[in-house]
């Protein structure tokens, strides 16, 4: 059976997505035995020796790396892995899975505000009711409110880590879009840079306990399947992806990760809960229809995990 390119982009896309998906559900059955930064640092660390070799194949192109080129591969791998992905381990150790992936999609709305500001160009009436009715649906699913320590130390994580998201999001399509390096590259070497930051982070700061076969069984699948195979293909799909086909698609994990929560970690959602999550990613596709390809870029990885 033939595919077009664009087509196979697509299925890819989706493909990818359920694999981040899982992963929320995967990190949050592991948090127990595993501290969430060591956590993180392990599974992206082991994911770049698994891209490593790789990388042998695009020597050339690596040594036509211009110092403008490795700059900006440094600063995604900071943002992307060391920050946002360290951060999404933190929070996920104190929200629920569908309340962060929820409080995540607001990283959309950040990048089309800031894509915005910097094109100049007013948002039309039908993106303002989108992003209106994106906040109608994050307020259903709030109400009533939680005000526990724990439940604040989260939500205080979650705005972090969102903004970093934002931040991640804008270097990722910046490097693939120009379409000056293969994917790889700009997968492993950032990878690398943000991994190494992150676990050693997390050793000094957590340090590494015990782990059970189960345990490492859940970092080994992550870092192989859900990161180094996943990332590679996002990475390629973006290539031929529009940002707001990539948006979109990524957004898909919201209610992925709440079916998934709901029948595998047994989170719980009251119909207003599921109204507010329905109206929430209505109202974000909306906003997203009237953006070009120049004015909303799509998350390198993910609400990820």
């Amino acid at each position: 059976m033939y595919f077009s390119p664009r087509l196979r982009a697509i299925l890819q896309a989706l493909f990818v997505t359920f694999l981040w998906s899982t992963s929320w559900v995967l990190i949050k059955h592991a948090l127990h035995e595993i501290p969430p930064l060591t956590f993180a640092g392990l599974r992206y660390a082991i994911a770049f020796t698994v891209l490593f070799p790789g990388l042998w194949k695009h020597k050339v192109e690596i040594r036509a790396l211009s110092a403008k080129q490795w700059r900006h591969l440094v600063a995604l791998g900071l943002v992307f892995y060391t920050l946002t992905q360290g951060g999404q381990f933190l929070t996920l150790n104190h929200l629920e899975a569908v309340t962060f992936s929820l409080l995540l999609n607001f990283t959309s709305v950040l990048v089309a505000f800031f894509g915005i500001i910097a094109l100049r160009e007013v948002p039309s009436r039908l993106q303002w009711a989108g992003i209106i009715l994106f906040a109608v649906g994050v307020m259903m699913y709030f109400f009533p409110a939680s005000t526990s320590g724990e439940k604040v130390l989260g939500f205080v994580l979650a705005g972090f880590t969102v903004c970093a998201n934002a931040a991640a999001s804008l270097l990722g399509r910046s490097a693939n879009r120009e379409k000056t390096m293969p994917p790889l590259i700009v997968t492993a070497i950032s990878m690398g840079v943000g991994s190494v930051s992150l676990l050693g982070i997390g050793l000094a700061v957590q340090g590494l306990p015990p782990l059970s076969p189960t345990g490492w069984a859940i970092i080994v699948w992550l870092a192989v399947v859900n990161t180094a195979l996943a990332f590679t293909l996002w990475n390629r799909t973006l290539r031929i992806l529009s940002a707001v086909e990539s948006s979109i698609i990524n957004n898909t994990m919201l209610v992925q990760i709440a079916v998934l929560a709901w029948l595998l970690l047994g989170e719980r959602l009251a119909l207003c809960d599921v109204a507010g999550l329905v109206l929430a990613t209505v109202g974000i596709l909306i906003a997203q229809l009237k953006l070009g390809r120049s004015q909303l870029l799509p998350l390198d990885h993910s609400p990820a995990a």
